[in-house]
């Protein structure tokens, strides 16, 4: 019976010991996982990038596979300052980017992408570099939405990009519509198309996607809230989320971009048609 006790006490002890050594572990996890990404990002001397094609933030040419654009510079010079190397690992898609940056495939996502509620449960938010604005695009002479209210109707069709933020607007602002969903690498061009062969009643895309739109098509599709925007955004670099070293490292190399004079000079760089895009507000004023 003795020796029985003994083996009792013994198994008490060893399952309290793995508890212990479980809690532990589980505890060191969570009180140093604010610094994982940035410890892997300076011992490696590398920042492995996400991107989403977004032209003129993120260009990638169809012959060479070279990619350009604001982002591209931007982030390129981003790493020179840092003293880290930019390795562009791998091209994601809207729908699967904050996916694949869960999951460690790569340590931030680029392409000027707009933060938004849905994406915030998952991921964070860089400060932006530049903002963009968002109208609402039907054909010429289609009045019916003086009201934007009236969006929200089962026989009104959105046109979508998967994961993209024209989807968001829609299932946040306008649930009741039908949406005409397009594949998450689809060009947002076709969004517009959609809009002028007559497969959705309207759309939304910012400003610089439809001044495209409209040299190659004209008078295909108009804006009808061109001084009101449905959304105004910052375009950022989506961060994992708990990571609050690496998220701050960025965002100072960012601040600095900004306050340079860089991100302005990159946006006039890439920026085709005048006031596509707004700068980020200096955060002082120098007149007294």
């Amino acid at each position: 019976m003795r020796m029985n006790n003994t083996k009792t006490v013994l198994l008490v002890v060893i399952v309290a010991l793995i508890v212990s050594l479980i809690g532990a572990k589980i505890f060191s996890g969570s009180t140093s996982s604010n610094q994982d990404v940035l410890t892997k990002v300076l011992d490696k001397g590398e920042i492995k990038i996400g991107y989403v094609i977004n032209p003129p933030s993120l260009i990638k040419n169809p012959n060479t596979g070279q990619l350009s654009g604001i982002y591209y510079d931007a982030v390129e010079q981003l790493g020179k300052n840092l003293g880290l190397k930019i390795n562009w690992a791998e091209e994601t898609g809207w729908g699967t980017m904050v996916e694949g940056l869960g999951v460690g495939r790569y340590d931030m996502v680029v392409g000027g992408i707009w933060p938004s509620a849905t994406r915030a449960r998952r991921a964070n938010f860089s400060v932006p570099l530049y903002f963009s604005t968002v109208g609402v695009y039907t054909k010429p002479g289609d009045n019916r939405f003086s009201d934007l209210n009236r969006i929200n109707n089962k026989n009104i069709i959105i046109a979508v990009v998967d994961g993209e933020m024209s989807s968001i607007i829609a299932s946040t602002s306008f649930p009741n519509a039908k949406l005409l969903s397009l594949p998450q690498d689809t060009q947002l061009s076709q969004l517009l198309l959609s809009i002028k062969t007559g497969k959705a009643d309207l759309t939304f895309v910012e400003k610089i996607i439809a001044e495209e739109f409209l040299a190659n098509n004209p008078n295909s599709v108009q804006n009808i809230v061109p001084n009101n925007p449905i959304r105004s955004f910052g375009n950022t670099i989506v961060v994992p989320k708990n990571q609050s070293g690496f998220e701050g490292m960025i965002n100072t190399a960012i601040g600095e971009l900004v306050n340079s004079g860089v991100a302005d000079e990159l946006v006039k760089k890439y920026e085709k048609y005048p006031d596509s895009f707004y700068p980020v507000s200096k955060p002082y004023n120098p007149s007294r």
